[in-house]
């Protein structure tokens, strides 16, 4: 699909006149983001980002402009593109354009355009990467380590052959799961250059935002696309970390007539058995699935073997970062023809006329058929990366020592997001006594 965009000198967009729909949208997102607007305010006040170049490669969505917005009250300059070329709702970089934030996204991305966009990013020296991924600080190393490929010679069209273009950041932070495993492996190679702060590691991250978000999001992508019934069905989930939790929960809450679980590590296993799931091999799952979500973060979860064997009819979905859970390459050799169902839905007829459907270009299914998470839960999410944002500058002399270090985000600011976000639901938390807590403290090892 060949799409026309907008550029301006700081911009590439898909159509300006999406504004004023924009901007709607993105005051509906605020009036269910709380904890952020209260940290947009009290940044308008102290300014804690003056001078300082955001760099964002993020799903550019109307929660995204809540936290744009937040760091643009803070004093920032904002630079971002999208982290997935399915994933952006083309009214939201309209309107973020007028605001002055320097946007490169839009709705079905091509591969060029997508890391042209990335490139443009880079191109400002920002001071501060925020990923969803990780590829931005993956194409920023690349270049420190002079790689040349196909992404690297289109980025390279922008802004030259640049190896010290990475020498300026301070820091970062990475808001999901298949960064954190890009990044952690990068510094157990000690390959990374510069300290990443791990959002998705925090419990306001993980607990809520990977599992509740997650699963009714992936739901909701599902049955954009398709408009079929979860209930009755056979629901397979790979892989049981919080946001295959989460799905699982949704599918067995719809009424999903079996939920079968895959898994890897034994722990996890036996915690999705306890709580009421099936478990077995991919192999025996595909033989009786209506629908397979992927959320493993790993590849080839899905192929030929799996395919083979799979009912006439089946539904598959991905739930990770990228489109590689999903073997497209082994499903496409397989077929003898390809046919567009519906907009996010593409039907594979096999040799023996055996049919599977394959949601959302095997990418995010979440974000390419519906609109991601919701913004009850993003507002938590994107209250650490905004907080993050601020420590991070306001640390930034003790952070170009740290060198390439994957780091916790401070239980402090976790704990104020968890505070402020109980404050505005109405919840009452209890306080404990003076007796309680001493009573704790002889608990104490070495009391």
């Amino acid at each position: 699909m060949e799409i026309q965009t907008e550029k301006g000198k700081d911009f590439e967009i898909r159509d300006s006149s999406l504004a004023e729909a924009g901007r709607k949208t993105m005051d509906w997102a605020e009036s269910r983001m709380p904890v952020l607007k209260l940290i947009k305010q009290r940044f308008e006040k102290e300014k804690p980002l003056e001078g300082v170049k955001i760099g964002a490669c993020l799903h550019v969505t109307k929660e995204t402009s809540q936290l744009c917005d937040t760091w643009l009250a803070g004093g920032a300059e904002v630079f971002l593109c999208a982290s997935n070329p399915l994933s952006t709702q083309d009214e939201i970089p309209a309107a973020l354009v007028e605001k002055g934030v320097h946007v490169y996204a839009w709705k079905f991305m091509d591969t060029e355009g997508y890391y042209r966009s990335i490139g443009n990013v880079i191109a400002s020296r920002p001071h501060i990467t925020i990923d969803d991924g990780a590829d931005l600080v993956s194409i920023l190393h690349k270049l420190k380590r002079g790689e040349t490929d196909s992404e690297i010679e289109v980025v390279k069209q922008i802004i030259g052959d640049t190896r010290d273009i990475i020498d300026g950041v301070w820091g970062g932070a990475e808001e999901t799961t298949t960064g954190i495993i890009r990044l952690e492996a990068m510094a157990k190679d000690n390959a990374l250059l510069y300290p990443i702060m791990a959002t998705n590691s925090s419990p306001c991250k993980n607990l809520y935002d990977n599992v509740y978000g997650t699963g009714q999001s992936t739901i909701d992508g599902i049955l954009r696309a398709t408009a079929d019934l979860i209930a009755s069905k056979v629901f397979v989930v790979a892989g049981y970390g919080h946001c295959g939790k989460g799905v699982a929960m949704r599918a067995k809450g719809m009424g999903a007539r079996r939920v079968i679980i895959t898994e890897i590590e034994p722990h996890a296993a036996l915690q999705a058995v306890m709580e009421g799931m099936e478990v077995m091999s991919m192999i025996e799952a595909s033989k009786v699935a209506d629908i397979i979500v992927t959320t493993t973060g790993n590849r080839d979860v899905l192929r030929k073997e799996h395919f083979t064997v799979m009912k006439d009819g089946c539904l598959l979905a991905n739930s990770g970062h990228f489109n590689v859970e999903i073997n497209i390459p082994d499903l496409e050799n397989l077929s003898v023809e390809k046919i567009q169902i519906r907009p996010f839905v593409e039907q594979f007829v096999l040799s023996d006329d055996r049919k599977i459907n394959l949601l959302g270009e095997g990418r995010l299914i979440n974000l390419a058929a519906a609109e991601g998470h919701p913004s009850e839960i993003m507002g938590i999410s994107f209250s650490l990366q905004a907080l993050a944002t601020e420590y991070i500058a306001k640390n930034k002399d003790k952070f170009t020592k740290i060198g390439g270090k994957v780091l916790e985000i401070p239980k402090a600011i976790d704990d104020n997001v968890a505070h402020l976000k109980c404050k505005a639901l109405g919840i009452e938390l209890d306080v404990l006594t003076k007796e309680q807590e001493k009573y704790l403290s002889s608990w104490k090892v070495g009391t």
